[in-house]
C-alpha cells in the first residue's frame, strides 16, 4: 500500500489484527525481508512493514536520509493508520529509526527490539569507513553492493547460505544509487541514544550476535550493563532473521506476546 508524504510514496504493508508490531529493515534491505515471517507472526498481531526511505518502493526525499527523518516517514504511516501505541523491532539500520522515532515520540512505544543494532552513534573510525563507502558506491554501486552484502554473514555462512545471500543481493541491487548514499550519510551523523536504553519505561531486548563483522560484540554488551534490556545472543553474523531464522522468529514471538 502507498501513502503520500512530503510529495513522495512511502510504501508499507499491514497484515494481521491484534497488537500492533512495526517491522524495520535495514540498509539495502526492504519489506520483503520479512516475509517469511509474516505468516505466523501475524495469526494474533497486526504487523506494519514499511520500506524505509530510498528502499524498496519508497522514493527518496533529498540527499540525506537522517534517522530522525526516516521515523517521521514511520510516524506519518502510523497516522495515516490510526495506530497509536505499538511494538517495534529494528534490524540493523531499522534499529537506528527506532530509536530516533522512541526519542521524539517515548508514549508511543510499547516495546522495543533492535536487531544486530546499536544505540551508539558511529565512532570516528565507522564514520571513516561510511565516506569510504560513499566513495565506493559512486565508482561501482554493484561491486560495493555484492561485497556489502556478503560481509554481513559470518565466514563459514557464505557458503552454507549462498543462495539466500544471492537472493538478498538482487534485492539490495534495487536500492537506488541516491538512496544508499543518502542512507550512509544519515547513518553517520545519528546521535547516540543509549540514554534510551536506560531510562525508558518499556521492554527492551536487544539480539546481538558473537561473530557480527558489522558490529562490535563487547560494545553491544556493555551498552546492557545496569539496565533491564533482556539480552538475546546468536553465534553467527549480522543476519540473525537468515542465520538464525528459526531461534529468531522464537524469540520475536515470545517477546511480542509478553508486551
Amino acid at each position: 500500500m502507498i501513502v503520500e508524504y512530503k510529495g513522495i510514496n512511502i510504501f508499507y504493508t499491514d497484515q494481521g489484527k491484534g497488537n500492533a508490531v512495526v517491522l524495520l529493515h535495514g540498509f539495502l534491505e526492504n519489506t520483503s525481508m520479512w516475509d517469511a515471517f509474516i505468516p505466523a507472526l501475524s495469526k494474533k498481531n497486526r504487523i506494519i512493514c514499511i520500506d524505509l526511505l530510498g528502499h524498496g518502493k519508497t522514493e527518496c526525499l533529498g540527499y540525506v536520509h537522517s534517522m530522525e527523518l526516516m521515523a517521521e516517514v514511520v510516524e506519518a504511516i502510523l497516522k495515516h493508520l490510526k495506530i497509536r501505541r505499538s511494538i517495534f523491532i529494528g534490524h540493523s539500520m531499522g534499529g537506528y529509526v527506532a530509536l530516533a522515532f522512541a526519542e521524539k515520540n517515548p508514549d508511543v512505544l510499547k516495546a522495543l527490539c533492535l536487531m544486530n543494532s546499536t544505540a551508539n552513534a558511529d565512532t570516528p573510525e565507522k564514520k571513516q569507513n561510511r565516506d569510504r563507502a560513499i566513495l565506493a558506491v559512486k565508482q561501482n554501486h554493484k561491486t560495493f553492493i555484492r561485497m556489502a552484502i556478503a560481509n554481513l554473514f559470518r565466514p563459514k555462512n557464505r557458503t552454507l547460505f549462498s543462495e539466500q545471500i544471492i537472493q538478498v543481493i538482487e534485492t539490495a541491487l534495487k536500492t537506488p544509487l541516491q538512496g544508499i548514499i543518502a542512507a550512509l550519510e544519515g547513518m553517520k551523523i545519528r546521535e547516540d541514544r543509549e540514554v534510551l536504553l536506560h531510562f525508558t519505561p518499556y521492554k527492551k531486548m536487544l539480539i546481538v550476535s558473537k561473530k557480527d563483522p558489522a558490529l562490535d560484540y563487547e560494545s553491544l554488551i556493555a551498552q546492557t550493563k545496569n539496565t533491564d534490556v533482556e539480552l538475546v545472543e546468536f553465534p553467527d553474523g549480522h543476519m540473525s532473521h537468515i542465520e538464525n531464522k528459526d531461534e529468531f522468529l522464537l524469540k520475536i514471538m515470545y517477546f511480542i506476546e509478553n508486551n
